[in-house]
């Protein structure tokens, strides 16, 4: 059989090129019979007017739609560059052989039956794949709908139609997504630069596609949806790089909690596969879309307007409630009223109705005709304070809202830098408006509030790509082969959760301070390390199994006396065998009882996709109530680790109320970057908590009093 001369992991050279450009596309099953995917597949190919050579692939055809039929892609005697296979599931293989002896460089499988059928159709997958990197032939697909380039043109897919030429990228696992979004394109005159069904991703993913259209001059903005992100660390690493070329949008389907309530520790009770992917897609510069309709409102904003310098918006508006219920979501959205400056506000006062608001939100009156709204725009994007523009028009009896349209995209062109949105609410009185303006490139949306949430998604890329400090990750020096040890023992004893005193070894290893303790396995053993480590102590039962050790009564505080250290370690290890029977006990750790100090958490729980995420909150017993959390992706700089307690609500309580001192706020930083770097050293440990870590007044440092890790 005839191999492929480079390494099967290596990709083409020329893969955009193959997908997006091919000098000729092989149909492998394609039909005669009108309705049939190979026959659609086919039809499209010649309807869109593709460039290339198309070959019909049929052994019992002569013909198809007025193209030569060949019995087998290795009949063909010209190049083939890329094949779109649609023949059942089962002989997918043979024909993908075939393909790969005829050096086909890219394969899109439409056939259904693959993995998302069970065991059985994920080894016919398997099988596929590895014949694929075999030929070092890329896979797009099993199960997909296919792709499609307006700018070829090429439409290899089994779409019903080719949608008009535009600058959106859409990449979609769901094939009935694709079909539906070219449906309401085609309605709603949306073009697209690419539109590409992911199916199963056996090989080439969203990822994939990404990094290819970062480099395609049609495409503007890249919007995709997806159930999962396939390879985590892989979409770490190169969706920073694209999203600083163009912005990526992601509508992420699928995510639930409910694998993170089974969680050990608070942080991974609190995290869960939502946050994780909101940290991934906030460190790549990534938009999260929450609605298809976001997603595409976002699409088409960032397809024709440029992109916001900073967050002061401005409001024009022929009413009064549609720009308060617009600068009441500016607000929400972290967006600023824009400051108009004396010379502007006085323009205004000048040339508007006495009645009219001069100020921002601009009122304009419900009388207001085409040439008052033009005044207007023109005056407030003239203003250096004015960022942004969104123009609310609601249709009165003497409103013109289609003359009103053409004054607006007349303007456009004049101030090419400041986003202009434009809000149209009403019904029929405004559709040829709509219509015109949407045409022009003027983003038009039924309700302020979505004109608001796209501005400030829009924004929230701007300032991404604002350049910053360079981003560095200390390194702390630390005492790895301790930590090293414990986890080997616990390893050998096969446990996943680290006993207390191992936990708070470990932290102690990586320069974080904990109080004096000691572990006792008798009676005579606490009173012992209770003396040597000096009255008042606190008492707490040690197992592997008892993680929540309060709710049980394994927990003593405020023990000042032999006696009391020897009644509180015979209520422990009754209460211990008690409630947990099956436990296993390995004694009762006498700890210092420590001053009383703000009361904070600082965790990791390991992502499946992403890897160590970092958590900072209120702590203590509400934490898991309160959930005034924040997350980062490690590793983390010291700007994201003092973002990460900026932006929750106790900032306000460690900032120091009501006469209380501030807290030694750089000592939880420091907190934070050294379990960011155990979290990166060790990747065994699955979960860490410290909760309460005590926090003290500003240079007096900071104290992890309960720990607890677990570990693979």
């Amino acid at each position: 059989m005839q191999m492929a001369q480079k390494d099967a992991d290596e990709a083409p050279a020329d893969m955009s090129n193959v997908l997006f450009f091919p000098g000729s596309v092989a149909v492998i099953g394609a039909s005669r019979r009108e309705g049939a995917v190979g026959h659609e597949i086919v039809k499209n190919l010649l309807d869109c007017k593709y460039p290339g050579k198309v070959f019909p692939i049929n052994p019992k055809a002569d013909e198809i739609l007025g193209l030569k039929c060949y019995p087998s892609v290795l009949s063909v005697e010209e190049n083939v560059d890329l094949g779109v296979v649609a023949v059942p599931a089962e002989v997918v293989s043979k024909v993908a052989e075939e393909a790969g002896e005829k050096g086909v460089k890219v394969l899109i499988v439409i056939s259904a039956g693959f993995r998302e059928v069970g065991s059985e159709g994920f080894e016919r997958e398997r099988e596929l794949l590895d014949l694929c990197r075999r030929y070092n032939m890329r896979l797009v697909g099993p199960n997909c709908l296919g792709l499609i380039n307006t700018f070829t043109p090429i439409n290899a897919s089994f779409a019903a139609q080719m949608p008009l030429r535009g600058g959106i990228a859409f990449a979609s696992q769901s094939g009935a997504l694709c079909t539906a979004v070219l449906d309401w394109a085609a309605r709603e005159h949306i073009g697209f630069s690419h539109l590409i069904s992911l199916g199963n991703m056996a090989d080439m993913d969203e990822t994939d596609f990404m990094e290819l259209l970062a480099e395609d001059p049609n495409t503007k903005v890249i919007l995709i949806y997806i159930e999962g992100i396939k390879e985590g660390e892989k979409f770490l690493t190169v969706a920073p790089k694209v999203s600083h070329k163009k912005p990526v949008v992601i509508l992420k389907s699928g995510v639930s909690d409910a694998g993170a309530r089974a969680a050990a520790s608070h942080t991974g009770s609190i995290a869960g596969s939502r946050i994780a992917y909101d940290a991934a897609f906030k460190r790549c510069g990534v938009l999260r879309a929450s609605s298809i309709e976001e997603l595409f409102n976002l699409g088409i904003a960032f397809s024709y307007q440029p992109i916001p310098q900073g967050r002061s918006v401005a409001i024009i508006t022929n009413a009064g409630g549609p720009s308060i219920v617009a600068a009441d979501a500016c607000s929400q959205h972290g967006l600023n009223m824009a400051w108009l400056s004396a010379q502007t506000i006085e323009i205004l006062r000048k040339n508007l109705p006495g009645e009219a608001s001069w100020t921002n939100p601009v009122d304009v009156l419900g009388d207001a005709l085409a040439d008052r709204y033009e005044f207007a725009v023109k005056t407030l994007l003239s203003d250096d304070a004015v960022e942004s523009l969104i123009v609310i028009l609601t249709p009165q009896a003497m409103t013109q809202p289609l003359e009103t349209a053409k004054q607006l995209i007349a303007l456009k062109s004049s101030f090419p830098k400041k986003p202009l949105l434009a809000v149209f609410m009403g019904g029929e009185r405004i559709e040829e408006a709509v219509r015109v303006l949407v045409a022009a490139g003027i983003p038009v949306y039924a309700q302020p509030e979505k004109a608001v949430l796209t501005l400030a998604g829009m924004i929230r890329y701007g300032e991404y790509l604002t350049p910053g400090m360079e981003e560095s990750f200390p390194s702390f020096d630390v005492e790895r082969e301790t930590v090293q040890r414990i986890l080997e023992r616990a390893r050998r004893e096969r446990r996943v959760s680290l006993l207390s005193v191992e936990a708070r070894r470990v932290v102690q290893a990586y320069g974080i301070p904990v109080p004096s303790s000691e572990l006792a396995q008798n009676v005579r053993q606490a009173v012992n390390a209770a003396e040597r480590i000096g009255y008042p102590v606190a008492m707490k039962v040690v197992s592997p199994q008892i993680l929540h050790k309060t709710d049980i009564g394994g927990v003593k505080l405020n023990l000042n006396s032999d006696r009391e250290v020897e009644i509180a370690f015979t209520e422990i290890m009754r209460n211990a065998s008690l409630f947990m029977p099956e436990a296993r006990i390995f004694g009762v750790e006498i700890q210092k009882m420590m001053p009383a100090g703000r009361e904070i958490i600082v965790g990791m729980n390991r992502d499946v996709q992403f890897g160590p995420l970092i958590m900072f909150g209120l702590g203590g017993v509400y934490v898991n109530i309160l959930r005034d959390v924040s997350f980062r992706l490690a590793p983390i700089s010291a700007q994201a680790a003092s973002e990460m307690i900026t932006e929750t609500k106790s900032y306000a309580l460690l900032r120091g109320v009501r006469g209380e001192p501030p807290a030694d706020i750089n000592s939880i930083v420091d907190v934070i970057l050294r379990i960011s770097q155990l979290s990166m050293d060790f990747g065994e440990i699955n979960e860490i908590d410290i909760n309460p870590l005590f926090v003290y007044e500003r240079n007096n440092g900071s104290l992890a009093l309960d720990v607890k890790i677990t570990v693979t």
